[in-house]
């Protein structure tokens, strides 16, 4: 006989039940999915001063009240300042803020219920329907009854507290200016707070740049080792093509043990200037310079020069130290040593770097070597004191992140105008982590990227994927290291979309000098230079034939000129019906602002294609018109409708520039 179970009459006897905690039931309403954020917060997002920093984030709560939202900015030394939010679609709500800087920030989001816009709503619909309001009215004047305001709003708000008691009271408690009013001074019910957002604000130059790197050994005349003297008179020759930042290797004393002869050679000859990234020698190490480029004085004297000529001058800090380091006497165990004694070089294998020694980040107890972290931190500051704030580290992704992080914050406690440019050709995810790191700028893909798509899918992920708020690319289009195939094949033609290509589709880029001669001759099958001016000088014309100076000259003026170029996260691809050319619009809305590209990719033959007017991108239809200028010629015409043709060539214009102007707006 099968027994049936008793039937439950009440509750069940349990251990004491729990309250749920106050910290979650207050929490009426959802944020998430913050922009800008790195990791939850984890790392600051990169802003520039005074542009505007677009921040959203999904905003919901249980029932139908209205709801309302803000972003809170923190800026240290003052008073915490709101940004209004609007819903946008989707639970998802936007608003724009601008940072002062440079230095660190916060913004919050805050979201809560908002009371009398909820009371408005639901009254304005009883309204609507001829329905009686009187309750309706009353709650409002109970509403009002709590609020307190001071200064202007205090006085509004009692002038509506007067009038909700009047004849006209429906009419003073739904119209607009009563929306407004309260939702600055309304109540807030179940306010909710997401934790702060950090946000790092650069200077412009973290974000738009030009920089233009040579060696000062190979500016002297007559064949002469160069000094700091003879880049003091080659300043104009800078600024004259435009760039806004001159970059130097390093240029502290070169060590003699093992040192390289021309074309990297393991035996150098006599008279042979050697590698100036084998740092360090008698006459000093990363805190010297060279003392055939001059004096510390010289150097300073020079800053001063090209600060007042408007450039930036950045240096290469390659944490190298050759045998000849006195830091190897001094602290050896700053160094690697391998079990028989001896001091480590460096390699990359296949590549060996005899002339190099390796310094030691870590202890063999997994603690950091702090004594070596301070002197490489009190290295930075002495250059910044020097009026360096500017710097491209040399291999940065071969060291500790834990070194970077720290050493970059150090670094911006007194100088937060200081822009890190990472040397780190590496796998994706190491490069962006070092601009997590702090990293204001990274070199990057761009050296190898040739091809109409893949170039395209490459700036669409720096452009509109999550590393955006984070990572910044500086396009060079050649480097002392890297001689790429594309120049080494391509002529004059590669040499000059190259820099368009990098110049219009970037905020940062640079050249290392000899790209506007087109020097391309390389090392028999390597992406290296023969002759490289690592291991010798280099003395060139700056008159030669055939050089591209005009076109790097017109692109600098290009970017200074027109607003759109600033900020290269406004880039969108354009039809071009042609798999060699590559159409890119860069637009500001804020000022109007557009300027079209169209590069020829191939450059040994000519293209004629057919390409589209992105007017959708100013709300036009398809057969409106548009004011066009050639940028390049300066020449003003119309194209009507969308779809047009053009012809570009290799040897004589490989690229067209125009300014786009909609109907109505100013030129």
């Amino acid at each position: 006989m099968t027994r049936q179970p008793k039937a439950v009459t009440k509750a069940p006897k349990s251990a004491k039940r729990a309250d749920p905690p106050a910290a979650l039931t207050s929490v009426r309403l959802a944020i998430e999915a913050i922009e800008p954020a790195v990791d939850a917060g984890r790392f600051a997002a990169k802003v520039v001063a005074d542009w505007p920093v677009a921040i959203a984030a999904d905003i919901f709560a249980d029932g139908h009240e209205v709801l309302g939202a803000a972003a809170l900015i923190d800026l240290p030394g003052r008073e915490p300042s709101e940004i209004a939010l609007t819903h946008a679609v989707n639970d998802r709500w936007t608003g724009e803020a601008r940072f002062d800087g440079p230095g660190p920030a916060h913004f919050t989001i805050l979201a809560w219920r908002d009371v009398f816009a909820t009371w408005a709503r639901d009254t304005g619909k009883k309204v609507a329907a001829g329905q009686s309001v009187a309750t309706e009215l009353q709650e409002a004047r109970d509403i009002l009854k709590g609020i307190r305001a001071r200064g202007a709003d205090g006085e509004a708000l009692k002038a509506l507290r007067a009038a909700a008691k009047g004849k006209d009271a429906q009419h003073a408690l739904l119209s607009e200016e009563t929306a407004a009013l309260m939702q600055r001074i309304g109540p807030r019910a179940n306010l909710t707070q997401s934790p702060p957002m950090p946000v790092w604000v650069d200077r412009e130059a973290a974000a738009f740049s030009a920089w233009y790197e040579l060696f000062p050994r190979s500016w002297g005349g007559d064949g002469r080792h160069g000094t700091f003297a003879d880049v003091e008179t080659h300043l104009g020759y800078v600024t004259d093509l435009g760039f806004d930042t001159l970059y130097f290797p390093p240029i502290h004393p070169i060590g003699r043990t093992n040192r390289k002869g021309k074309n990297n050679t393991l035996t150098a000859a006599p008279g042979d200037v050697g590698s100036p990234y084998a740092i360090g020698s008698p006459e000093g190490g990363h805190m010297a310079v060279h003392p055939e480029l001059g004096t510390l004085a010289d150097f300073d004297r020079l800053v001063a020069k090209a600060n007042d000529a408007g450039l930036d001058v950045a240096l290469d800090i390659a944490l190298n130290a050759s045998p000849d380091h006195p830091w190897i006497a001094e602290h050896p165990e700053w160094f690697e040593w391998r079990p028989d004694g001896t001091i480590k070089y460096a390699e990359n294998p296949p590549k060996k770097y005899e002339d190099i020694v390796n310094f030691r980040y870590y202890m063999d107890d997994g603690s950091p070597n702090l004594p070596f972290w301070h002197a490489v931190l009190d290295m930075f500051l002495f250059w910044a004191e020097h009026g360096v704030v500017s710097f491209r580290v040399d291999n940065p992704h071969t060291k500790p992140f834990p070194f970077w992080e720290w050493l970059i914050a150090e670094v911006r406690k007194t100088h937060p105008e200081a822009v890190f440019l990472a040397e780190a050709f590496t796998r994706p995810k190491v490069m962006k982590r070092l601009a997590k790191l702090g990293y204001n700028q990274s070199y990057s893909y761009f050296t190898w990227r040739n091809a109409k798509q893949e170039l395209a899918e490459y700036l669409t992920e720096l452009t509109t994927t999550e590393c955006a708020d984070y990572m910044r690319v500086n396009f060079f289009v050649n480097t002392p290291d890297i001689n790429p195939v594309m120049l080494q094949t391509s002529g004059r033609p590669g040499f000059r979309t190259r820099a368009i290509l990098a110049a219009g589709l970037a905020g940062n880029w640079g050249l290392y000098s000899g790209f506007e001669f087109c020097e391309g001759a390389p090392m028999p099958g390597k992406e290296e230079y023969l002759d490289s001016e690592k291991y010798q000088l280099r003395h060139r014309d700056l008159d030669a034939a055939d050089n591209i100076k005009d076109d790097v000259r017109l692109i600098n003026r290009i970017r200074r000129e027109q607003p759109a170029m600033r900020d290269m996260r406004n880039l969108s691809f354009v039809p071009a019906h042609d798999d060699r050319v590559l159409s890119w619009l860069r637009h500001d809305p804020a000022t109007g602002n557009a300027v079209l590209f169209h590069v020829l990719l191939d450059p040994h033959a000519g293209a004629e294609f057919g390409f589209e007017v992105p007017l959708w991108e100013f709300g036009l239809p398809e057969d409106a018109s548009i004011e066009v200028q050639d940028l390049i010629h300066g020449n003003s015409f119309t194209w009507h409708g969308r779809d047009h043709r053009l012809a570009l060539d290799p040897w004589n214009r490989p690229y067209a520039i125009w300014k786009l102007t909609p109907p109505g707006a100013a030129r």
